[in-house]
Parts: C-alpha cells; structure tokens; sequence
C-alpha cells in the first residue's frame, strides 16, 4: 500500500486480459466480484445504519446502535468475515475498476480492526459520542414524508439514553480537549431536540396521539443529552491522555485514512520543500507589490517579514461580520460563469447548492464545510456550512474577517464549492462504483479542492479589469492560502509525533504561513482534537497536480484539461494512485 504499484504490472495485466481465455475468466470474476459488494454494502449499513442514512440509504433509520462491547464485536465480526471473503478473488482476474474496489473495501476492513484494537478513540474521545447530527439529517431530509420520517426519528430516540450509557461506560482516560468538545457538541446539538423537531412536529398531520409520543421522548432525549455533558465537565480526571496520537499510531493510521503513494516521512518532507518554494514566490510578488501598498516606506530586511507588511495590508480589503454569508453567496455564480466561459469541467445545473450557517452540533472544527447528498440521494442538497461569528468580540471577527479578505474568501469559495468540493462530490455520486462513493477518500476529495484553487488563477481567474492573468494581489494571496494546506502537513505531524508546542505552532501559522491570530488559535484546536485528517489537503494536491503535469508531459498537444478534469473525477472518490494508475493504462 505504500508505493505505488508499477506501470510494468498494468502492462502484464493489459497482456493478461487481451487473451481470449483470459477475458472470460475476468468476466466471470467480475461478475462475482460485483455480487459480492451488494452483499458487502448491505451488511455494512447493518453494522452502521447511523452511516448509511449519511449516505441515503434509509433503510435502517429506525436504528441506533449502542457503542458498547456488543456492537464492537459484531464490527470485528463483520470485518474479518469480509477481508476472508476478499482473499476468495484473484486481484489478477478483476477489472481496473474491480481492483480499486477491492483494495478500499480491503482498507475499510483492516482500518475498522485496527481502530478497535489499537487506537481505541472509543475510550479516550468523548466527541465521538453524539446523536444530534444523523437526526438533524432526518429532520432536513427530502426523501421522505415528513410523518414517516417522525416515525422512525420516534424509534431511533428510543436508544437515546442507553447511548449514552455506553458512552460512559467506555471512556478510560480521556483526553482533555477532546472531553471539551464532546461537551461542548452535545450541548450544541440539543437545539435539534427541543426547536427543530418540535417545528417539525407541529407542522407534520400525525396525529395528537403521535405528535405527543414524540414530543415526550424528546423530552427524555434532551435529559440524556444534557445529562452527558454535565457528566462530562465534572469528569474527575487527573492524569488524562495527550491528545498526542504518538508516531506509530500516526503513521498507521495515515496508512489508512490518506492510502497515499507516499509514506507519511516523504509527504512531511516535500511540505518542507514547498513551504520553502512557496516564500521564495512570495517574497519576490510581494516586493513588486510594495510601493503600491507601502509608498516610500523602508522594506524590512527580513523576507517574511516584508511578506507579511504587504499581506496585511491587502487583507484590510474585507466584508462585514453581517455580510460574510451574504458575500459567499454572490461568489457562487461569478464562479460558475467562469468556468462555463473557459471552459473548465461540466457543472451539472440540476444539482442545487445551499449556503447555509454552520448548525451547532458542528461547531468548535472548521470554519467552512460541505454536506453533500449521499449515492441514495443524489438529489438532494448539498449544503455549505458558513461558520458565524455571533457574540464574537469585535477584534476577534475583525482578525477572522482580515484572514478571509476579499481575496482569500473567493479562494475557499473555490475550495468548498465550486469547483472544489460541490463539483467532486456531484461527480462522485454519479460513479458508476458506489464503493468509491461511499468508501470516499479523504485525501483525493481534499486534494481537489486545493487542486482547484492553483488551476483556476492559472486560468485566469482573479484577473484585474482588461487583463487575462490573475492579479498580483491573487497569486500572493493563493501562494498564503496554499501555505495553509502545506502547513497543515507540517503542523499535523509535528504536533502528533514530535512534541510541537503551542508556542512552535504559532510561530509556524502567524510567523511562516502569515495566518491571523483567530485563525492560527482555531488551527491549533482543530490539531488538538483530530489527527491526520489536515494531511490530507496537501498530501492529495500533490499527487493530483503531479498526475496532470506527467499526462500533459506525454500527451503533449492531444492535452486537454477539461477532459482531464472529467475524467479524473470520473473515477469517483478513489485513491489518487489508483486513479494514476487506470488513466496510465487508459492512455498507453
């Protein structure tokens, strides 16, 4: 799994599956093969029926499982059940896509064993504990009557208070931050108890008889909700976990979740290089761009910090608290309209794109995040979650809004929607594998995303009146948004298996990667309480761009970006070495 497999193997399977006799034996495996992942799917949403309604299957959305010993093991069971029946198929006699299949389904597997036997985050992550999110997706729900949806929110509640019984029960030492967020989250989600179901209740026709059944058990979901916070912040825990993962469990589990050409080693050391990259071309915009902003003023003989005069400057350039959402809105169809004028990648108009404020439950993560429609429910919203800055002191949302300027905000509207994130998920929904949509890899969608961003102002976007370039202002500020990606590698990393202190983590955001203060403070919470996950941006950027620098290399002028960009993301949310490695062997 850590390198990547040869071109020299494709070409024996190419040979291999051009004989006649061979042919049929592929068929033949595939056909079995593809009877397998229907039963693999169905008995994957009966041990996680929470996440197959995320995915719009709805036919365990009257079930919650308890998080106890019992529904560990029936997950243990399920998983080496399955990674037997895989090792019945010859990867040799499946089909390019059959084999990615094989591989994601096979590191699911081994990722949900390993996360039982040796992360063990069940004991340790009060935060992995909340019901609140699945039943707010109930309750905004399309796909359904509203009554029959009430119906079955009505049975899953009843699991509620055992929940978080179980929830008790498992936690050993747990770490402080992650014992915060969990308080804080549950308290969050209460508001989909006692508003919004309520709301929804009162406009449904079930009912009185119904209606006050449902309104009741609410009642007794909100005392157990509320009631594991509390328990939470009184927990008596004097010698907690780090929040540290440590760098055996790191690497092995950015093994897993990144599924990477790359070892971890080699990604933190190509982000190394390209921070260094990255302030070389900043420094040199940013020295063209100093009489423009500084006047005669004396430049600082420092690099970083001359970069970091003339970026603040520019990020003076900002919306109102007020007006932050409203601002993304208007972006989404100047970007729209530029891709279809240069022409870009198809943007399907039928599938409809929410901005909408961050809900509660969501809070304390990330500031800007996408909540697609699942395979089952590819018409329904994908939604663009605005984090808020209500009750916010005014230097607070003033530093917020200066890291998200004029500039910087079109970036992340690029990033989250289109055409990042929006665009991929659309695509990944239509793949004809719903292995690759619902096994998603973290790394090829996030990679996109920051893909997306440097592809765009190659092309033009960002452009002053009369020019077809992105502006000088553009670039600096993509070159610090791209600092951000890599820094989350350097960050990530450091902090998890070399002792990073918050003071090095400051330096390493506000000094070297020119981040505000509220966004460098909010970076390192997010490090403290979730791992890996931020190598994600930059690991996967990486292996996209380098992907399209070699087939432009060996196509030369039969090149054409939008059909690579279609074909890319044709292949569903795959590992990027898998996608390599098929759109290799489709052009030899």
């Amino acid at each position: 799994m850590k390198q990547l497999i040869t071109i020299v193997a494709a070409g024996a399977l190419l040979a291999s599956c051009g004989n006649p006799q061979n042919t049929g034996k592929v068929e033949q495996q595939d056909t079995q093969f593809d009877a397998y992942k229907e039963h693999f799917v169905e008995g994957l949403w009966k041990t996680y029926p929470g996440w197959a309604s995320s995915q719009g299957y709805h036919k365990y959305d009257s079930v919650l499982v308890i998080p106890d010993a019992a529904s560990r093991e029936k997950e243990m069971a399920f998983a080496i059940t399955n990674i037997d029946s895989l090792r019945k198929y010859d990867l040799k006699r499946l089909s390019d896509n059959n084999q990615t299949d094989y591989h994601m389904i096979e590191n699911q597997l081994k990722s949900a064993i390993w996360g039982i036997e040796e992360e063990k985050s069940f004991e340790w992550n009060p935060s992995n504990y909340n019901v609140s999110e699945r039943f707010a997706e109930m309750l905004n729900g399309n796909y359904d009557s509203l009554e029959n949806r009430l119906r079955n929110i009505y049975l899953r509640m009843a699991n509620i208070p055992a929940y978080y019984e179980a929830a008790k029960a498992n936690i050993k030492n747990p770490t402080v931050e992650h014992t915060a967020l969990g308080a804080e989250q549950n308290l969050g989600g209460v508001s989909v108890f006692e508003k919004d179901l309520v709301d929804a209740v009162a406009k449904s026709h079930l009912d009185a008889g119904e209606k006050e059944k449902i309104l009741a058990r609410a009642k007794e979901s909100v005392v157990a909700i509320k009631a594991y916070a509390e328990w939470l912040k009184k927990l008596n825990n004097p010698t907690p976990r780090s929040f540290r993962l440590g760098k055996e469990l790191y690497a092995k589990k950015f093994e897993f979740d990144i599924q990477s050409g790359y070892t971890v080693d080699q990604v933190y050391d190509k982000a190394l290089a390209h921070k260094k990259e990255l302030h070389e071309k900043m420094a040199k915009i940013a020295t063209d761009l100093w009489p423009k902003y500084m006047g005669n003023a004396a430049k600082p003989a420092d690099t970083l910090q001359l970069i970091r005069q003339v970026i603040d400057k520019i990020s003076l350039k900002h919306t109102t608290p007020d007006s932050f959402q409203a601002t993304i809105e208007k972006q989404i169809p100047v970007l729209i309209d530029f891709i279809k004028k240069k022409d870009l990648i198809y943007i399907d108009p039928s599938k409809p794109l929410v901005v909408r404020r961050e809900p509660e439950y969501m809070a304390g993560v990330a500031g800007a995040s996408i909540n697609a429609p699942g395979p089952y429910d590819k018409n329904g919203n994908t939604y663009y979650n605005v984090g808020g800055m209500n009750g916010w002191p005014k230097e607070k949302a003033e530093s917020y809004l200066r890291e998200y300027n004029y500039y910087t905000l079109q970036i992340l509207n690029i990033h989250e929607a289109i055409p990042g994130h929006y665009t991929q998920l659309v695509y990944s929904n239509q793949s004809p594998s719903i292995i690759k949509s619902i096994l998603g890899n973290g790394a090829m969608i996030e990679g996109w995303a920051v893909y997306t961003e440097r592809m765009m102002l190659e092309n033009g976007y960002g452009a002053d009146s009369g020019s077809n370039e992105a502006s000088p202002e553009m670039w600096l500020m993509y070159y610090k948004w791209n600092l951000r990606s890599t820094c989350n590698m350097i960050l990530d990393y450091s902090v998890h298996t070399k002792e990073m202190t918050k003071e090095a983590a400051m330096h390493l955001l506000v000094d070297e990667a020119f981040q505000q203060q509220a966004e460098a403070e909010g970076k390192w919470r997010r490090v403290s309480v979730t791992q890996v996950q931020l190598c994600s941006y930059f690991t996967g950027y990486t292996e996209i761009y380098d992907l399209r620098e070699e087939l432009k290399q060996k196509m030369g002028s039969n090149f054409n970006l939008k059909k690579f960009h279609e074909k890319f993301l044709s292949y569903g949310s795959a590992p990027v070495k898998y996608i390599r490695e098929m759109m290799l062997r489709d052009l030899k």
